[in-house]
């Protein structure tokens, strides 16, 4: 569950009212898809509460299939998010004691038929602690053995995490079983051993095992490695309003723009312009843009900044909707 304060630019500190949303990048991914006209599902857990009952109502809002998200009791509760609508001095404070998400198990990854999906999307948060991170390579097994293309997001969160080392070994280990992989500078530099290792980190795992990676670096774009190409893309400049949810949304439209079969390039900018639209709302589920929403600021905006040169035509046959 999300809580910013409402209007847009008020602190956490002055707030005297709150808006609330569905959070977490899983949930965040999941939306986003659906609003760019795939299908997807969810598997985790929420607790069996007030908290937990809104997020399964957001899922259903939304047109998230959640066959596999369990409820769990006791003292587990879903996760609370605060952030604020604003760039400067922006604080986000995350609230994961006895995280419900965690409580995922291997039986209820044995339970989901993966014959009826087209790929598995995983986020790092989900490998911070047992028993989810057996249960997340537990799946990953699962969806192999399927046929299906494994996509991990790093999305490194400290705040989730027992030690930088242990976070470093696992999310390494996932980065090395997955297909596609994304991840900003600082989480591919983190898995490296040095922020500068970063880019080599990327290039080194499309060299050999991942059939995409995708290497953000923030304002300044991305380089995007796929079939054997090495392709830089800029960013859709627009007027934001907070930071949070980019993330998410530029893997809802790169995913989708994927699953449509567009080339490599055009999948990234696609990501890129979802990303630049979340960022210039309030919101995070909810400011995921709409596929019309997509083509009508693709048309209007005057386009992305260039990187560069880039080695067109790559494409990808990984995903389906």
């Amino acid at each position: 569950m999300d809580l910013c304060p409402d209007p847009a630019g008020t602190s956490i500190r002055d707030a005297s009212t709150m808006t609330v949303g569905m959070g977490g990048s899983s949930a965040n991914i999941a939306a986003g898809l659906v609003k760019l006209g795939c299908k997807s599902a969810l598997a985790t857990c929420v607790s069996d509460d007030a908290v937990g009952w809104y997020c399964e109502a957001q899922l259903d809002h939304y047109g998230v299939d959640r066959t596999y998200v369990k409820r769990v009791r006791g003292e587990y509760r879903t996760s609370l998010a605060l952030y604020e609508t604003r760039l400067e001095d922006h604080q986000s404070v995350i609230y994961r004691n006895n995280a419900a998400d965690f409580q995922m198990s291997t039986a209820d990854i044995e339970a989901v038929d993966y014959s009826q999906y087209g790929a598995l999307i995983t986020a790092g948060t989900v490998f911070a602690a047992e028993p989810s991170r057996g249960a997340a390579f537990r799946a990953f097994e699962l969806a192999r053995a399927a046929g299906l293309p494994i996509i991990f997001d790093v999305d490194y969160r400290p705040y989730s995490w027992p030690s930088p080392q242990v976070a470093q070994e696992v999310l390494s280990k996932a980065g090395a079983l997955s297909d596609v992989i994304v991840g900003n500078d600082e989480e591919f530099g983190f898995m490296a051993g040095g922020i500068r290792l970063g880019l080599d980190k990327a290039r080194a795992l499309a060299a050999s095992s991942a059939a995409i990676v995708v290497y953000k670096m923030g304002p300044e774009g991305a380089v995007s490695f796929a079939a054997g190409q090495e392709i830089r893309t800029g960013i859709y400049p627009v007027t934001a309003l907070k930071p949070t949810g980019a993330g998410d949304s530029f893997m809802a439209g790169l995913l989708a723009a994927l699953s449509e079969g567009r080339e490599m390039q055009a999948a990234v900018l696609r990501g890129s312009a979802c990303a630049s639209l979340v960022v210039a709302r309030p919101g995070c589920a909810a400011a995921m843009p709409t596929l019309t929403e997509l083509e009508d600021f693709l048309t209007s905006h005057p386009g992305p900044t260039s990187l560069g040169p880039t080695s067109p035509g790559a494409t990808s046959p990984l995903l389906k909707d």
